[in-house]
């Protein structure tokens, strides 16, 4: 019998077993162009502000925007993949990935930047949950730490290059040319996307065109919490202070509501935007817990560290990037390496490790100052890089192996909404974090010159996210389970 085109078995018997690492594959240069748009514009943060006459607050939505479209937009991936299957999910984010690189670089207003940077957080939070979703489907429980450490090590070189590439590309064409690097990879991506990704729904199942509609108040209710959660830690900083309360009891009340509205549509028999039950998992609620101190502290340092090294050290966007390539390189070692070890080793030791060291490369930047040698960073960022290495192919893993497969989808996407809630409010916490220590040392980012006084706000704003990666560590010893089996594999 003829399987339909692009069907899971159709794509099964032309390519064979080789073919869930062509998938992979595919998925792969998608998420390498969404990761990419969030780390790379953080080396051009400082010569895009002196264009639109920025303040700092300001300037941080760049980052943070992107970071809010990308947390709620996670959510919605497990009803876009049911409703219209892998392909036309993949592709339609790429799509909007492509339109967000492209208008963010002719861009003539900072508001405009700002909508194609939501734009392409939108389609980043779409397509993240993905290649989890496929690794847990598609590759043995035996398999699946080989196939993660593999994915991610492709995933990073890309953010390992980038910034390199990005601050040459500040330094040479401006920062509108940084918004153009996507632009290939989508191509690519899209290209991929109609030979290897199948149009089915995750477990071989036929997409449902005429599913259940997407549940558009849990979203918005998502969306509302999230901004009053960054708005109200802007506010906590800045005031006033009854405005910062406002704002952040609008967030738990959002959040009440939230888990409210999910439970009952649950209770009614429809498919909430999120599934409440995957919390029932010790492993995966104590992995959420990990995942949102880590992207606290992972993102906040994505922001945190080249704004550090151009205005406390004065170095020059290029130089930022020349000190990044060599931890980004190690990194992508390093995940492949750690991979293997996942299918042997227990995750929590894995994670707890990675944490330790993460933490423990945030404490060593109180030691640069700037006197101190290029080398030193080089180090600092090397052993936090290790860190995550550590950290990547073994979190989501450890979370969701003892997930039941119809909980899958859900769960990847929901400890990818935690992980991204954690790093947007980690966005805001270092900036306020910042703000606060300046301020206190007498000092301000819009003094031309640096002094010891900045570096010291800075090295302080490191060690607090050592003290969140040493919180996370409590959590991630409750990650333990045991470890993994070979089974039937299953469709993606």
């Amino acid at each position: 019998m003829t399987q339909p085109s692009g069907s899971i078995a159709a794509l099964r018997e032309r390519y064979g077993d080789r073919y869930r690492w062509l998938l992979l594959l595919s998925v792969m240069v998608g998420t390498m162009a969404s990761i990419m748009s969030s780390t790379i514009v953080n080396v051009a943060i400082p010569d895009m502000s002196h264009y639109f006459a920025l303040g700092q607050e300001r300037a941080q939505w760049v980052t943070s925007g992107f970071m809010v479209a990308t947390t709620v937009s996670m959510l919605t991936t497990p009803w876009l993949l049911s409703r219209y299957g892998y392909r036309a999910t993949y592709v339609g984010a790429m799509v909007l990935l492509l339109a967000g690189g492209i208008g963010g670089g002719v861009a003539g207003h900072f508001s405009l930047v700002l909508v194609a940077r939501v734009a392409e957080g939108l389609a980043a939070g779409v397509v993240q949950p993905i290649p989890a979703v496929i690794i847990l489907y598609a590759f043995k429980p035996h398999e699946q730490g080989r196939a993660s450490g593999i994915f991610g090590m492709g995933v990073v070189l890309a953010p390992a290059i980038g910034p390199s590439v990005g601050g040459l590309l500040v330094d040479w064409f401006g920062w509108r040319s940084i918004f153009f690097m996507v632009v290939p990879l989508c191509l690519t991506s899209i290209a991929l996307a109609y030979k290897f990704v199948p149009v089915t729904a995750p477990g071989g199942v036929p997409a449902n065109r005429r599913g259940e509609p997407l549940d558009w108040r849990g979203l918005t209710l998502g969306t509302l919490g999230t901004l009053c959660l960054l708005n109200g830690l802007v506010a906590l900083h800045s005031g006033p202070y009854a405005e910062a309360a406002l704002l952040l009891g609008g967030a738990a009340l959002s959040l009440v509501l939230f888990l409210w509205w999910q439970r009952r549509f649950t209770q009614r028999g429809q498919k909430p935007l999120m599934d409440l039950r995957v919390f029932e998992y010790r492993q995966f609620a104590m992995g959420s817990v990990v995942a949102f101190i880590y992207g606290t502290a992972l993102f906040g340092s994505t922001y945190l560290l080249p704004v550090f090294m151009q205005l406390g050290l004065q170095l020059s966007p290029s130089h930022v990037g020349t000190i990044i390539l060599p931890s980004g390189i190690v990194l992508a070692i390093s995940i492949p390496l750690v991979g293997r070890l996942a299918d042997r080793v227990a995750t929590h030791w894995l994670v707890s490790t990675g944490l330790a060291l993460l933490g423990l490369s945030f404490a060593l930047m109180m030691l640069v100052g700037l006197q101190s040698a290029l080398w030193t960073l080089v180090l600092f960022a090397v052993l936090g890089r290790i860190g995550l290495g550590f950290i990547l192919p073994s979190l989501n893993l450890g979370a969701m192996r003892p997930l039941d497969k119809a909980l899958i989808s859900q769960g990847s996407s929901i400890i990818g909404f935690v992980r991204m809630l954690g790093g947007a409010a980690g966005v805001s916490l270092c900036g306020i974090v910042l703000e606060w220590r300046l301020g206190v040392h007498g000092d301000s980012l819009a003094a031309t010159t640096t002094s010891p006084a900045r570096i010291a706000a800075f090295g302080e704003t490191f060690l607090m996210l050592a003290g969140l990666c040493l919180l996370a560590l409590i959590a991630a010893w409750q990650l333990r389970g045991a470890p993994a089996q070979a089974s039937a594999e299953q469709l993606p």
